[in-house]
């Protein structure tokens, strides 16, 4: 087995900060220091799961509303809670990572899903982030 990508663990982290989060009832500040502390990740790890996880909190409306608008058929509870995190958290880095190409962004949601959640997950996470990605033309040139 790979030995997972410091990246990939940090959006794992950020993920798992999100959820707890959601579902919890701790502050967004605890959370973020107690989710986010694998001692094996380096301080970049660290602070990329941080990024994350903040610009999350910061851009939920934001992504939300995509999440809405390309979701056809679903209202926005109706998403599992771990699959709307996942589908955020690939939104804001898309919209906050530029240097992060958009067919990573797009498998590292996919990862995610099949990790975190249902078997048919990974499919609508998909669906999602490319309709997405295909509306607002954010395709990689080289991809």
């Amino acid at each position: 087995m790979s030995e997972t990508s410091p990246r990939h663990r940090a959006r794992e982290l950020a993920l798992q900060a999100l959820y707890a989060l959601e579902c919890g009832d701790d502050e967004a500040e605890n959370i973020r220091e107690h989710v986010i502390a694998d001692e094996a990740l380096s301080k970049k790890g660290h602070e990329y799961a941080r990024f994350l996880f903040d610009c999350v909190i910061e851009g939920t409306e934001w992504a939300d509303e995509i999440i809405s608008s390309h979701a056809a058929n679903w209202k926005l509870e109706r998403i599992a809670v771990i699959d709307r995190n996942i589908l955020r958290l690939a939104l804001v880095e898309l919209d906050k990572s530029p240097d992060v190409p958009v067919r990573v962004v797009i498998n590292e949601a996919i990862e995610l899903a099949k990790t975190f959640s249902t078997e048919q997950s990974f499919g609508f996470v998909n669906g999602i982030l490319d309709n997405y990605v295909k509306e607002s033309n954010r395709l990689d040139p080289k991809a």
